[in-house]
C-alpha cells in the first residue's frame, strides 16, 4: 500500500471505525512479532499487541500526515507499551475481542485465526534463536532497548529507527554504538545469535543502513 492509499484509508477509518480493520490487518502481525521479540513471552506479546491496536484506534483522530507513516506510528505506540510493561510488569490489558467489538473489525473468515496461530507459532521459533540476546537486552537501559530491537529484531533503517523514536539519526547511531558495547560485555564475549547483520559487528550494522537515509 502507497502512502497515498494509506492516507486515503486512514481518512476513512476516522469516520468509520470499521475501516481499522484493513490497517489491523496489513500490520498485526508484524507489531506482535516485536512485542514477542522485546518481551519473549507469547502471552504478554498478544496483551501488549492488543494494547497498541485499541489505543491506536482510539487515537486514530489525532493521527497527523508528518512524512510518519501508519506502520512507524503503530511501532511507536507498541514501543512505549513494551516500555510500560516493563516498568510496571503488571497492567490490565485489552484484548483482542474488546478491539473488535469497540471497532466492529470482522475478519475475513475462520482461516484468519488458524493463520494467526501458525504465523506465532513461527515468530515463536525465530524468537528462541533470539532468546539469549533478548534476555541481555532487555536488561540494559530503556534507551539502547528501543534502539538495539528496532535495528536487530526488526533490522530497520538508521533513518526509520529514528522516524519510530522521534530522535534525531546522529543520536540513533550512537544508541546502537553503545548499545551494543554494552551488550557485548553483557554478553560476557558468548557467541550470540546472527541475523542478516550481526549483533557485535557494530561498525557493519550501523553502515548499510545509515546509507539509505
Amino acid at each position: 500500500m502507497d502512502i497515498k492509499e494509506e492516507k486515503k484509508l486512514i481518512q476513512k477509518a476516522k469516520k468509520d471505525p470499521s475501516v481499522f480493520g484493513v490497517i489491523f490487518e496489513e500490520n498485526y502481525d508484524k507489531i506482535f512479532a516485536y512485542c514477542l521479540k522485546r518481551t519473549g513471552n507469547i502471552h504478554v506479546a498478544q496483551d501488549v499487541s492488543s494494547e497498541v491496536f485499541f489505543k491506536a484506534l482510539d487515537r486514530l483522530w489525532q493521527f497527523r500526515w508528518k512524512n510518519i507513516s501508519i506502520s512507524s506510528w503503530l511501532y511507536r505506540i507498541a514501543t512505549n507499551e513494551i516500555n510500560q510493561y516493563y516498568r510496571k510488569q503488571k497492567k490490565n490489558h485489552v484484548s483482542i475481542e474488546d478491539l473488535i467489538e469497540k471497532s466492529g473489525i470482522e475478519l475475513r473468515d475462520e482461516t484468519d485465526l488458524v493463520r494467526e496461530m501458525e504465523n506465532q507459532e513461527i515468530e515463536i521459533e525465530k524468537a528462541e534463536s533470539w532468546r539469549e540476546a533478548q534476555k541481555h537486552i532487555s536488561r540494559l537501559p530503556e534507551k539502547y532497548q528501543e534502539a538495539l530491537s528496532l535495528r536487530f529484531f526488526e533490522e530497520k533503517k538508521i533513518s526509520e529507527i529514528a522516524e519510530i523514536l522521534g530522535k534525531k539519526e546522529g543520536t540513533i547511531k550512537s544508541l546502537i554504538s553503545r548499545g551494543v558495547s554494552l551488550l557485548r560485555e553483557r554478553m560476557n564475549n558468548k557467541t550470540q545469535p546472527k541475523p542478516s547483520s550481526s549483533v557485535i559487528d557494530t561498525e557493519e550494522a550501523i553502515g548499510p543502513a545509515s546509507k539509505n537515509f
